[in-house]
């Protein structure tokens, strides 16, 4: 139930008499007991020095037996004083005199040492009778020694209060007040019944916290004036705006020293609207109405604005707003790419001409070239990295000079604390001329007037320094300004550590990738081949390409590409070349080298996943191909790899159909061969994906593209690369681009013999015999004896250990080539044969005069081969 004004009133007065009553009747209390023990004090300080000052009190501590002479006459001043306790003690605290004679002799329980010295120790404490006050007092002697002490004691309980004696009456006179404050209250109640119309004390308590903070809280000065001129009421920012004197509420408006104008509109009895008028510096808006309107009582109600404030703040949230719009495309546009000095000019950039009109960038050259900077808070040497400016006939260092840092110059300060400094009027200053007194001079003389230095750090490490100048725009460097260049330059310095250290790492990535890749190709003559090696903007990747010489003046032609980018995937690669490597000096067809890299791969895969490693492959893809000078065929097998293209010698241009397989690591069935007839003259080219397909185009486009850059006339291989990767190369490449060219050539029909040989051992003579004449014919009659001696016992093992049909070619190219095949799948084996063995011999001797041999198999046998140089 909602209670009355009135009511609530009544029982606030009666609650304030109540604590008033139960106040006083607790500080009676305190009151008594302070009172209780400082009389304590008094009483047993009085009592003590009595005794020690009453007569014979020397002389009884002087004689033989002090406590007969003492004991007798402290008992009776014990009892005649009213104390608790009279003890004598000597100087060394043993008692005389004690009320318990038992104790009489034993030490003293108290602070006595200040006695001998002749003070008065006084102490509180909590004897065996209860909470006491104890004093110590020196007893004298005429010659103004200390012969002795004496401690009187009373307890607290035994001093009577005055104050405990005046609190009946005191509670009685409370009780009286009481009575006349509820009769007061009540009748005081009725009357604020009456005033407050029934409104209860939180809805009044509401309206006035309400009306005080709307008053002083708003921005707005706000007057009220009676009909008469005198000032009623004013705010804060009314006192602030118009520097109204504290005692202005009450006084006339005109008495205020106001200036006309405002003095006009307050006093003028009319109603005002937004008439801006001048009150000392400040230009203020007044709004005036008038408060007589309905019956309302003579007045105005007038309101201040000001306006000069507005326009200075405008101003000022018009430059926070320009330096919030710096940081943010600062943000944006400062650490696009991980490139040094790219970073450097998008910092220089992006302050000019919004923040300074020059700004220089210098940078250690250990960071410029991705290195570690040196180590230490100091910077002698630094290269200019960046450098931008309003006008291009600056006085500074242009950008690539070496800057020698002065030891004692304020540059150097700022290198070695760390801290930025700012030169508000470098025309005052001259310590920053010790850096370089000449162009510090042209500076000056060219008009610039002010300067920053903030140092880039990242990370705890010292990148170099960045100069911020002023010379167009004419207000200074200020505090405000150095904040804000700290805050661009400390985005930059992350984003400049960043490259840098990317620059290493792509460094070492590359340089891993190049080792890893052909330094050179091979000799050989089927093909005339070019290469391009292109690595990603972003990271090294995993392409690679081969030339591989084979057997028969074969060449092998291999482009592949590792997922991914990176030191795994360069790493990756090498292995995969490596094997391939392997794999090639098996002479396996190009379907049966892919499936044993897939095997491969698989088992890499398995392996990393067996450590708990997460570099596992995420594919690879290869092409193999074989070209054959004296057949003129290619064979190919792809591993999801994109096809190559085939340029005839008439500049047409093809997709040769492969039965594209997955990529390594992912096979399921055997990859498929395709075998192609190449017209001598033709260009073969490989590439790896890079070339043809990135995020603003799909590789269909990169294939018709690549087809556009292919077509016309003949070209060289050289030419050939040249024009493609003009025609196709993105502006910035996404992923590494690999790119193999190689003009196709025929071996001479003159450069081959071939004959077929009877499976019996009398057709060796007629073989050796017609080797020897064609050895003749070629002008390498010194050969034939090793050749007569090697194609002898490979076609007797033929004979012997094959089955027909047996042939065998000779082919004059860098090396002299002869080959023995025949239809068996048996490969004969190197062994040494023993003292007493017959045979055995015939391999030691032919890889004795041989430079290379071997076996490749082919899909109706096998053939077994060898190289002799030809020198």
């Amino acid at each position: 139930m909602r209670r009355s004004v009135a009511g609530q009133v009544f029982a606030l007065q009666v609650l304030v008499v109540l604590l008033l009553v139960a106040s006083a009747a607790v500080a009676l209390v305190v009151q008594s007991r302070n009172d209780a023990a400082q009389e304590a004090r008094n009483r047993s300080v009085a009592v003590a020095q009595t005794f020690a000052n009453s007569p014979g009190i020397v002389a009884a501590l002087r004689s033989p037996d002090p406590t007969a002479l003492l004991q007798p006459k402290a008992e009776d001043a014990r009892v005649a004083s009213g104390v608790d306790f009279i003890v004598v003690l000597n100087t060394d605290g043993i008692r005389y005199t004690h009320p318990n004679p038992a104790r009489i002799g034993h030490k003293f329980v108290g602070d006595y040492l200040p006695a001998l010295n002749g003070q008065v120790v006084t102490e509180r404490v909590n004897g065996t009778i209860g909470p006491l006050v104890q004093a110590v007092v020196p007893v004298p002697a005429p010659d103004g020694s200390v012969v002795g002490m004496v401690s009187a004691g009373i307890t607290i309980a035994n001093v009577s209060s005055a104050s405990e004696r005046q609190l009946p009456m005191v509670l009685g006179a409370a009780a009286f007040a009481l009575g006349l404050a509820t009769c007061g209250t009540a009748l005081i109640s009725r009357r604020l019944r009456r005033q407050t119309h029934g409104l209860g004390p939180a809805e009044m308590t509401r309206m006035y916290e309400h009306h005080a903070a709307v008053l002083h809280a708003v921005r707005e000065g706000v007057l009220i004036v009676g009909g008469d001129g005198v000032l009623l009421l004013c705010n804060d920012e009314a006192r602030r705006l118009l520097d109204l004197p504290a005692d202005a509420e009450g006084r006339p408006v005109a008495e205020l020293g106001l200036d006309q104008a405002p003095e006009e509109l307050l006093t003028a009895n009319r109603p005002v609207t937004d008439e801006v008028v001048l009150a000392g510096e400040r230009l203020l808006a007044v709004n005036v109405r008038l408060t007589d309107r309905d019956g309302g009582p003579p007045g105005c109600v007038a309101t201040l604005r000001d306006s000069t404030e507005l326009l200075a703040l405008s101003g000022r949230a018009e430059v926070a707003q320009r330096r919030l719009r710096l940081l943010y495309d600062a943000g944006v546009t400062v650490g696009s790419s991980l490139d040094v000095t790219r970073t450097a000019e998008e910092l220089a950039q992006v302050a000019v001409p919004r923040f300074a009109d020059f700004v220089s960038v210098d940078l250690a050259e250990q960071v410029l070239e991705g290195e570690e900077p040196p180590p230490g808070t100091a910077l002698g040497r630094m290269r200019r990295a960046a450098f931008s400016a309003v006008r291009d006939d600056s006085p500074f260092y242009p950008v690539g000079t070496v800057l020698e840092v002065v030891p004692t110059s304020p540059l150097a300060g700022t290198l070695d604390s760390g801290l930025p400094a700012i030169e508000p009027r470098l025309a005052e200053a001259e310590d920053w001329r010790l850096q370089d007194p000449e162009r510090a001079a042209q500076a000056l003389e060219y008009g610039v007037h002010s300067l920053v230095r903030v140092p880039l750090r990242a990370r705890g490490v010292l990148l170099g320094v960045v100069r911020f100048w002023r010379a167009d725009r004419q207000e200074p460097f200020e505090e405000d300004d150095l904040a804000l260049a700290e805050e661009l330059v400390s985005h930059a310095a992350v984003c400049i550590d960043n490259a840098r250290r990317y620059t290493r790492e792509h460094a070492m990535a590359v340089t891993l990738q190049h080792s890893l890749l052909p330094r050179s190709l091979p000799m050989q003559n089927a093909l005339e081949v070019a290469h391009r090696y292109l690595p990603a903007q972003a990271g090294v990747g995993g392409d690679w390409f081969d030339v591989i010489p084979l057997p028969g003046a074969r060449v092998a032609l291999v482009v592949g590409d590792v997922v991914g980018h990176g030191l795994h995937a360069a790493a990756t690669m090498g292995r995969l070349r490596t094997a391939i490597h392997n794999f090639s000096t098996l002479d396996l067809p190009p379907n049966e080298l892919l499936g044993h890299l897939d095997d491969l791969v698989n088992r890499l895969d398995q392996e990393e996943s067996a450590t708990g490693g997460d570099s596992a492959l995420t594919g690879a893809t290869c092409l193999y191909a074989i070209y054959d000078p004296v057949s003129r065929r290619c064979t190919l097998a792809s591993a999801g790899h994109p096809p190559p293209a085939l340029v005839s010698p008439d500049g047409r241009v093809e997709f040769p159909e492969l039965a594209t397989g997955p990529p390594l690591g992912l096979a399921v069935l055997p990859f498929e061969t395709v075998e192609l007839e190449v017209a001598e003259g033709s260009r073969l080219v490989l590439y790896t994906d890079g070339l043809v397909e990135d995020r603003q185009r799909d590789i269909d486009e990169g294939l018709e593209r690549l087809r556009a850059a292919l077509a016309g006339p003949e070209r060289t291989p050289e030419q050939t690369c040249a024009d493609v990767l003009g025609a196709l190369l993105p502006a910035h490449p996404q992923d590494d681009i690999a790119l193999l060219v190689a003009r196709t050539r025929v071996l001479a029909a003159d450069q081959v013999a071939e004959w077929d040989v009877p499976s019996d051992p009398a057709a060796v003579g007629g073989v050796r015999a017609a080797v020897a004449e064609r050895l003749a014919l070629w002008g390498l009659d010194e050969a034939a004896f090793v050749t007569e001696l090697i194609l002898s016992e490979l076609v007797t093992n033929a004979i012997r250990y094959g089955t027909g049909p047996i042939r065998v070619r000779l082919l004059r190219d860098r090396a002299l080539i002869c080959e023995v095949s025949d239809t068996s799948s048996t490969s004969p084996h190197l062994k040494y044969a023993a003292t007493m063995d017959e045979g055995g011999r015939g391999l030691f001797l032919v890889a004795q005069f041989a430079d290379r041999w071997g076996t490749r198999y082919t899909a109706t046998g096998k053939v077994i081969w060898t190289e002799q140089p030809l020198e």
